[in-house]
């Protein structure tokens, strides 16, 4: 949410089953990419399907300010690039808004020139480390300028020539494995990643379909060495972006705890890196058909169907957190509808999202009636599938503290309680869904709004 946008707040009921068939907005990982090497690459790349909230436009204008060019045709968009290591200086601050892969990648991308580069956000994003993306660039010999604690404002320099680097990631983070290779574009030699723990790998299959000369190995325990030869060449693409996983997240787990819902999520993205919410709920009984699946544009997709069904809580562990790490706030309130206790494990980078989402979902939970505990890495939840008693007094709302997602998630649980439930705020949810509060009222779903 851009800073100075005045709160909105929100209020979902109890609903009858959902029904209907929708498609959600474009992955919001593809579409930031998309903008990134579209607008790096020679010349031209038509998108469609492109996720338009703020955050992904955030990544568009920055873009713009170092030399792509972008506009609109219909429904597509179109993007001429500048040629890969030809990045013009910025004459501006790049402000990101919320976006913090945007903010990420771009630092990585950009901040190998030898120009400055001054990155800035929202309230919600200064708050955000950005130490994680930095250290390798240092390594790489960029200069940083940033706030106490690596925050926003951040001003980056690279050197006259910026050394390559081989970097084992200290966490699980496609941000960072993407900052750095992102960098290593412009960057004369091999920079190498090692990735002890599989993460979501978007970047990887786009920087092939672009042209880069990247290449994978996977040891037997697992560990991935990502290799990418530098100031190669990149051409313009055509992209279709698939329907972001994250924002069927929602739709798909209200239809599952309303009592006659059946609804078909079309396009959605199915990336194996991607995929960890729907094994999860499967595992907990969960009635979803993945229909017709299909490869195109380098990602596997697929239709999903969803019905109203029996959930019993389980354990997650802790290896499953990076292929769900954004789901896990509307999984929390699938849990509070579970029969017995559900334990989510591996939730650290929860910690550090646009707001410290472990302990906001706690403390909405907790507020709607919900028995739940969390600890400095994990989430415990004990269900009453009947909704009975969950819900509070419309007065009192749920702290969003800025994050989209804590905010949908939320409302969703207004769906399925006996009481309904109520959100400080609901402005932000604009920058990753600005459609949610329309597509779920086509679904059948009961949302107020301020």
């Amino acid at each position: 949410m851009s800073q100075g946008f005045a709160s909105k707040p929100a209020l979902t009921r109890k609903s009858s089953g959902l029904s209907g068939t929708v498609r959600v907005p474009g992955d919001k990982s593809i579409s930031h990419r998309a903008f990134m090497l579209g607008g790096l690459a020679s010349g031209e790349t038509r998108v469609t399907g492109l996720l338009e909230g703020e955050d992904v436009v955030n990544t568009g204008k920055a873009m713009q300010a170092m030399g792509a060019i972008i506009r609109q045709d219909g429904g597509a968009w179109i993007i001429n690039g500048t040629g890969n290591g030809a990045l013009l200086a910025p004459e501006i601050p790049l402000d990101f808004g919320n976006a913090g892969t945007g903010a990420r990648l771009t630092m990585g991308l950009a901040g190998v020139y030898d120009f400055d580069t001054v990155f800035t956000g929202d309230a919600s994003l200064s708050r955000r480390p950005m130490g994680r993306v930095l250290d390798p660039l240092r390594r790489m010999g960029v200069q940083v300028k940033a706030m106490e604690g690596d925050r926003l404002p951040v001003m980056l320099r690279g050197p006259e020539t910026p050394a390559p680097i081989r970097y084992t990631l200290p966490v699980a983070s496609a941000q960072v494995k993407s900052a750095v290779l992102l960098a290593g574009l412009n960057i004369p030699g091999v920079t190498t990643v090692i990735e002890p723990a599989i993460t979501r790998d978007h970047t990887e299959r786009m920087l092939i379909g672009f042209g880069a000369d990247l290449s994978e190995e996977t040891d037997t325990d697992g560990t991935r060495t990502i290799r990418l030869q530098g100031r190669g060449k990149l051409t313009g693409q055509t992209i279709d972006v698939p329907g972001d996983p994250s924002s069927a997240a929602f739709p798909l787990v209200a239809a599952l705890l309303l009592p006659g819902s059946d609804i078909t999520i079309s396009n959605v993205l199915m990336n194996p890196t991607r995929t960890g919410l729907i094994l999860t709920l499967q595992e907990m009984g969960a009635d979803i058909e993945i229909l017709n699946p299909r490869f195109t544009g380098g990602e596997d997709v697929a239709d999903l169907r969803a019905r109203h069904s029996e959930l019993t809580g389980v354990t997650v562990p802790a290896e499953r957190a990076p292929s769900m790490i954004d789901e896990y706030p509307v999984l929390a309130v699938a849990a509070a509808f579970v029969k017995g206790r559900m334990v989510m494990n591996g939730l650290r980078e929860l910690r550090v999202k646009e707001s410290d989402r472990l302990s906001a979902v706690a403390e909405g939970l907790k507020l709607n009636g919900v028995e739940c505990e969390a600890g400095k890495d994990w989430l415990s939840v004990t269900g009453r599938p009947d909704g009975k008693g969950l819900g509070c007094a419309a007065s009192e709302r749920v702290s969003t503290h800025l994050d989209h997602r804590v905010a949908m998630s939320f409302l969703v649980m207004g769906l399925a309680s006996e009481h309904p439930v109520g959100i400080d705020d609901s402005s932000m949810i604009a920058t990753s869904f600005p459609q949610f509060m329309a597509l779920m009222e086509s679904l059948g779903a009961k949302i107020e709004q301020a």
